[in-house]
């Protein structure tokens, strides 16, 4: 990216947008494997639309996880994201399940045997990403996209804006001086909301949790440049509004275009599934880089041949801005993971666990480590190493 001045944009939709529903079902999906079985195997696509729910994909795992439990996990998951609309409903919508056997050809590929460790789930690029632009070294315009909505959110399930409904979206134009972001210049919040609310009201409801979110007052954009609900109204929204399917929002979900992305989703994928995991170590090591104050910003990039344990390619690039050779950094950092096999991230980052549902919505980057596991690729746990590296 330019290091001089410039203009820049990213985007978040909240937990009730459809893509994100969708997500979020299918990562129910994966937990309630995972949870069953932590070797299961999961590929699991989501549409969601006016009352209908359908579930596709190939899963290997235990027999009582039938259509029936799933259908319950995903009901549930509908309820805690507040849908009890007329045009979307977690107790009324239709449910329909097509999952089936996992293809034994693919099967094959990714098992470990006498002769072979564990494949990688498929042929791809991941890409890893962190900069110092805020506390959890995301890049700012995302992170205060996520923040808004978030904050909205939190204070539609306490009952505080009872108000709002669940979908929506977020847009954040910061003014970057020398590389660094200096001021908001452009802020778009649009959310659904409940019939009688003017588009005043929504503007002024919105308001205190986007100045909460940026780091000062001063850095809130001009009046005329807020818009809130831009088209009008917002009643009619979610599944009802716009159909939803998994994997539609991975921009989102990563860094919000501030750096590359390899394409593959998420959402719906066990840990033998690189487009994830890799995806996941590749932050990992990025973040541990630039918490451990070898460069500004760190990008990585990492490649896959479907049923081959080691990786083809490994990538650094701090931006011309490092205080290590990234030479260094390319012939370390897979030591420090085990080679990057499929195998030895998931046993570093500790994926075969039920900790996906929590990451379907507001970014799977910049959050909390969790005690369960849960954002086990946010740790900072090798940047000591790293400084002893340089």
């Amino acid at each position: 990216m330019r290091t001089d001045s410039y203009f820049f944009t990213s985007e978040s939709v909240s937990e009730g947008h459809p893509d994100k529903v969708a997500d979020r079902l299918s990562d129910t999906v994966v937990d309630a494997y995972l949870g069953a079985d932590p070797l299961a195997r999961v590929a699991c696509e989501t549409l969601v639309t006016t009352n209908r729910i359908v579930l596709a994909g190939e899963v290997r795992g235990p027999a009582h996880l039938t259509p029936a439990f799933l259908e319950e996990r995903v009901r549930a998951a509908i309820r805690d994201i507040g849908y009890e609309q007329e045009g979307f409903h977690w107790a009324h919508a239709h449910f329909e399940c097509h999952l089936h056997a996992q293809s034994a050809d693919i099967a094959m590929g990714v098992d470990s045997g006498a002769t072979k460790d564990e494949g990688a789930g498929d042929q791809g690029i991941m890409f890893g990403h962190a900069v110092d632009e805020t506390p959890s070294l995301m890049p700012a315009t995302l992170k205060y996209s996520h923040d808004i909505l978030q904050s909205l959110a939190q204070a539609r399930h306490s009952g505080r804006e009872p108000g709002l409904e669940p979908d929506a979206k977020s847009q954040v134009t910061l003014a970057y001086e020398k590389g660094r972001p200096v001021r908001a210049t452009k802020i778009v919040v649009s959310t659904q909301h409940k019939a009688g609310l003017t588009p005043a009201d929504v503007r002024e409801i919105v308001r205190p949790y986007v100045l909460a979110v940026l780091p000062s007052p001063d850095f809130m954009c001009p009046e005329a440049d807020f818009f809130v609900n831009p088209t009008g109204n917002f009643v009619i929204g979610g599944p009802d509004g716009d159909a939803g399917l998994t994997g539609r929002k991975i921009i989102v979900d990563t860094y919000g275009g501030a750096a590359p992305h390899g394409g593959g989703a998420f959402s719906g994928k066990d840990p033998t599934k690189v487009d994830r995991s890799a995806a996941y170590a590749c932050r990992y090591l990025a973040k541990n880089v630039v918490a451990a104050g070898l460069a500004r910003r760190c990008t990585i990039q990492i490649s896959y041949a479907i049923g081959v344990s080691s990786p083809l390619s490994f990538y650094v690039d701090l931006h011309d801005g490092g205080e290590i050779d990234p030479a260094k950094l390319e012939r370390a950092l897979p030591d420090m993971m085990g080679g990057l096999t499929p195998r030895a991230i998931r046993e570093h980052l500790r994926l075969n666990q039920p900790i996906y549902a929590r990451t379907a919505a507001y970014g799977h980057f910049g959050r909390e480590p969790q005690a369960d596991g849960g954002f086990s690729w946010e740790r900072t746990d090798l940047a000591d190493a790293l400084r002893a590296l340089a």
